[in-house]
């Protein structure tokens, strides 16, 4: 029919559409923040890129644009959520020698005890005791921004070792009082958990007396 528009050329499947691609750093944003609530809510086995995409009003090419694969969306996601106990390593940095254990286990019930850092990092470790996938980026991330930089600001030659068995201490509380749940350690005082707990990972961290 004379005067009638053209058609648009239909988009191959696969790739985005060149709206959304333009919009840059701004939707690479509004997908993050869809994979932060997916992963939080669904943990990393029941999520994918199709539902974080649906979320984000996106084409799950564009998720795959940005970040890759799954597991790619997974660990920028963790890095975000699991953002307030990756600065535990500021509070060894923060005093003198002798009170690093204390200064530790502080910061890190501290975060725990807020119901809003505490409620994405729930739904990181349930990924990450669940899933291998989930694990391993869970791993490489405390591995390289917590546990490293903790090892680097100790002066003695097993410093690796030390900020491991520091970790496993308290990844093995934290466990049982919030993950698990056990009892009478779920309702104990922090301040008692404190003054049990310091010395132990103020002996893992600077030697015991």
């Amino acid at each position: 029919m004379t005067g009638q528009a053209p058609a648009p050329t239909p988009r191959r499947r696969g790739r985005p559409s060149r709206t959304q691609a333009e919009q840059g750093p701004a939707m690479r944003e509004v997908i993050l923040e869809a994979a932060r609530v997916q992963f939080s809510e669904h943990g990393y086995e029941k999520a994918s890129v199709r539902s974080i995409a649906k979320a984000a009003g996106v084409d799950s090419a564009l998720v795959h644009h940005y970040f890759g694969t799954k597991e790619q969306v997974f660990a920028a996601a963790v890095e975000v959520l699991f953002a307030p106990a990756l600065r535990a390593p500021d509070a060894i940095e923060s005093g003198p020698p002798e009170g690093v254990g204390e200064r530790l286990v502080r910061f890190l019930f501290g975060v725990w005890e807020n119901p809003e850092t505490r409620a994405p990092l729930l739904a990181i470790v349930r990924s990450a005791v669940n899933n291998e996938t989930a694990a391993a980026v869970f791993r490489r991330l405390v591995a390289t921004q917590v546990l490293a930089r903790i090892a680097d600001t100790l002066d003695l030659p097993d410093a690796e070792l030390r900020a491991e068995l520091a970790a496993a201490q308290m990844v093995g509380v934290l466990m049982l009082r919030y993950v698990i749940r056990v009892e009478p350690l779920a309702s104990a005082d922090v301040e008692e958990l404190v003054a049990r707990i310091a010395p132990v990972v103020q002996g893992h961290l600077a030697g015991f007396p």
